[in-house]
């Protein structure tokens, strides 16, 4: 992995962290709009390291890639990305 192992292991488990605490605020029958608002911080972090890690794979793996002489890795490389795409 090509992004910043640390930032990226602190932040998922940030979302960790608000996971934890979103599942004893259900389990103590908290206000919903407060549940949702923190699903919507946990998902924020998790999109934002995502970003992170597509950013770094973009500027290293697929750059490699298209730099080699070697077109059916690159073509690999961008059929990675549009199935990813595809799903976000």
């Amino acid at each position: 992995m090509q992004a910043d192992r640390e930032k990226t292991l602190r932040m998922i488990k940030t979302a960790r962290g608000q996971l934890d605490g979103i599942i004893k605020m259900v389990e103590e029958d908290r206000y919903c709009m407060e549940i949702s608002n923190q699903l919507l911080a946990a998902q924020s972090i998790l999109r934002k390291v995502n970003r992170e890690i597509i950013h770094a794979h973009l500027q290293h793996c697929v750059r490699q890639s298209l730099e080699s002489e070697d077109s059916q890795a690159a073509q690999q490389k961008i059929e990675e990305l549009m199935t990813l795409f595809d799903k976000l």
